[in-house]
């Protein structure tokens, strides 16, 4: 039996309020994470997560393709929002340092001054819109949750450097 022949599992009442609040929630807080680094840094919360991710590896650089798969964004997303954080001197790229045939995107200066100044307000951010507004066991399942979510998803990747 093919999946378009058999009738789909519908969620029930809970269920579809839980989804709802999931996808709604998520929607308004990432879009509000997003707006307060627009507006007070003049940086997106995409690119204010590729400066994360350099900061947090030695010599702050990485592999655009592993940026890509750690952010689990296309290439070409990525490819275009380094382009941005390039122009405004927060990243440059080059080749790998290993064997010169990859391209790794290095955070500059500049890019860890940024990231130093905008992590304070972020943190606030995350902790006043949900960590402080949801109940610690329900923050700690929500996390056990997204994590076999992501573990499902990415099983098919092996490679992906995700968390």
């Amino acid at each position: 039996m093919t999946t378009a022949s058999r009738e789909p599992r519908w969620l029930d009442e809970a269920q579809q309020r839980s989804w709802r609040a999931l996808v709604i929630g998520t929607t308004l807080l990432m879009d509000r994470l997003d707006d307060d680094l627009r507006r007070n840094f003049n940086l997106s919360l995409t690119e204010y997560e590729i400066l994360v991710r350099l900061s947090e590896r030695p010599g702050r650089f990485m592999r655009m393709a592993q940026l890509a798969d750690a952010l689990a964004h296309s290439r070409s997303r990525v490819t275009h929002t380094v382009d941005r954080m390039e122009k405004a001197g927060y990243v440059v790229r080059g080749s790998t340092p290993e064997d010169g045939r990859g391209i790794v995107a290095t955070m500059t200066d500049k890019g860890f001054a940024i990231l130093e100044e905008a992590a304070p307000m972020h943190v606030d951010g995350v902790r006043s819109y949900l960590v402080d507004v949801a109940a610690p066991d329900d923050f700690v399942a929500l996390g056990r949750a997204m994590d076999a979510v992501t573990d499902q998803l990415i099983a098919g990747h092996p490679e992906m450097e995700i968390r």
